[in-house]
């Protein structure tokens, strides 16, 4: 059964310092996040939690700890209702089938898995085949995520993808038939790239006819290779131009734009991604997997440690959670926000209360502010951005940030 918070008057709570949060009268959707580590080679760009693969994987011992770290967790969630699960990494696909199927098989007898919910898995094309796809289906995987970045050899090649542009065709075509849903990450204002080209990789992802593409922005990420010696990227102009120009090829071919970097045919959207833009619960388990947890009384996050050797050795103490704490009042309006506001129709006003606990009048100030200056919409019953909103989103998000 899933537990019901007693509801509590929002209007007796005052507006500052660290206090108890009230109105969490029901828990929010709970999603489920796996991490796998290990990839095979570390790209330049990425700053994820990802380790290159130079000895053999662990893969037996990490599977278990995945179990332990989850049983642990449970008493947490008890009850709630996993409506997803995603594998991300690294590079989840390097491990086999017969290891995700173990992870799905303890998941499904520790946890109420929604009938027919989500369960994504990433995968580089470098790494794919038709037993190991055909596997991850048979295990319970309904939706894949592939991480082409380009279909362009001279682009692959400055990214340092461990795969060409026939690997990256044959992979999502494999997917395509393999799979109820499944998306391809693609990324534009790349290293000296064209907009010609960016169109040409945007008009190749759609001819593929994949349910969901996801179109990222490349940045210099800190502690990168990419960050340390930077690349020759287009200017803001041109990248500007890509966003706007990748936008109306993906739209004419009948893609919804619902996210800042997703794109949708209709009723395609992700589910797990949607639950953390409207600020729902996830539980994270693996190396360096991060949670937000609500109670009726404080929401919290947890990490896991970050390098898979320190994780795999917290299953002998028991103390899988490197850190835990509690967001306080003061900056629950900016972490709605920064979740709330990449959704391109933003969310229903009564959201923000359900979610945070507070009342909207707490940040009705900054949301008349926002208004004047053109970057939300002035809806009473929606908190949505404009569309210069969305173009200027790190300006709008700061406007929420705790003074």
């Amino acid at each position: 059964m899933i537990p019901i918070y007693p509801a509590q008057s929002l209007k007796e709570a005052p507006l500052q310092g660290e206090v108890t949060l009230s109105g969490l009268t029901n828990p929010p959707p709970l999603s489920l996040y796996i991490h796998i580590p290990w990839c095979v080679r570390k790209c330049p760009y990425c700053d994820f939690n990802s380790h290159e693969a130079r000895q053999e994987i662990p893969e037996a011992a990490y599977v278990d700890a995945l179990i332990a770290d989850l049983e642990q967790a449970t008493p947490l969630v008890w009850g709630r209702k996993i409506r997803s699960v995603f594998f991300g990494g690294g590079t989840p696909s390097i491990f086999s089938a017969a290891a995700i199927d173990k992870i799905l098989s303890h998941v499904r007898m520790l946890t109420p898995l929604e009938y027919g919910a989500e369960v994504t898995l990433e995968a580089n094309p470098g790494t794919v085949d038709i037993a190991n796809f055909q596997g991850y289906r048979q295990a319970g995987v309904n939706r894949v995520s592939l991480g082409i970045q380009s279909f362009q050899p001279q682009y692959l090649q400055s990214l340092g993808r461990i795969h060409d542009r026939e690997q990256a065709l044959a992979a999502a075509e494999l997917a395509l038939n393999t799979f109820d849903q499944v998306n391809l990450d693609v990324m534009y204002a790349l290293p000296q790239q064209s907009l010609a080209d960016a169109l040409k990789d945007a008009e190749t992802a759609c001819q593929l006819k994949p349910a969901h593409l996801s179109f990222y922005h490349l940045t210099l990420e800190p502690n990168t290779p990419f960050h340390r010696t930077p690349p020759v990227l287009p200017d803001d102009d041109t990248s500007a131009t890509m966003q706007e120009e990748i936008e109306k090829t993906l739209a004419s071919h009948g893609y919804q734009h619902y996210e800042t970097s997703g794109f949708a045919q209709p009723g395609k959207q992700c589910v797990h991604n949607l639950n953390y833009w409207t600020f729902g619960d996830y539980l994270g388990i693996g190396a360096g997997a991060h949670s937000k947890l609500s109670f009726h009384d404080k929401i919290i996050r947890q990490s896991r440690h970050k390098h898979p050797k320190k994780y795999l050795e917290s299953v002998t103490t028991g103390q899988m959670v490197d850190s835990e704490w509690q967001i306080g009042r003061d900056d629950l309006a900016f972490e709605f926000m920064m979740n709330a506001l990449r959704l391109v129709d933003g969310v229903e006003a009564g959201l923000f209360q359900q979610r945070t606990g507070l009342p909207l009048r707490s940040i009705q100030a900054t949301l008349q502010e926002a208004q004047q200056q053109g970057l939300m919409l002035a809806a009473p019953a929606r908190i949505a951005p404009t569309l210069k909103g969305q173009r200027f989103l790190n300006s709008l998000l700061e406007m929420f940030l705790p003074e």
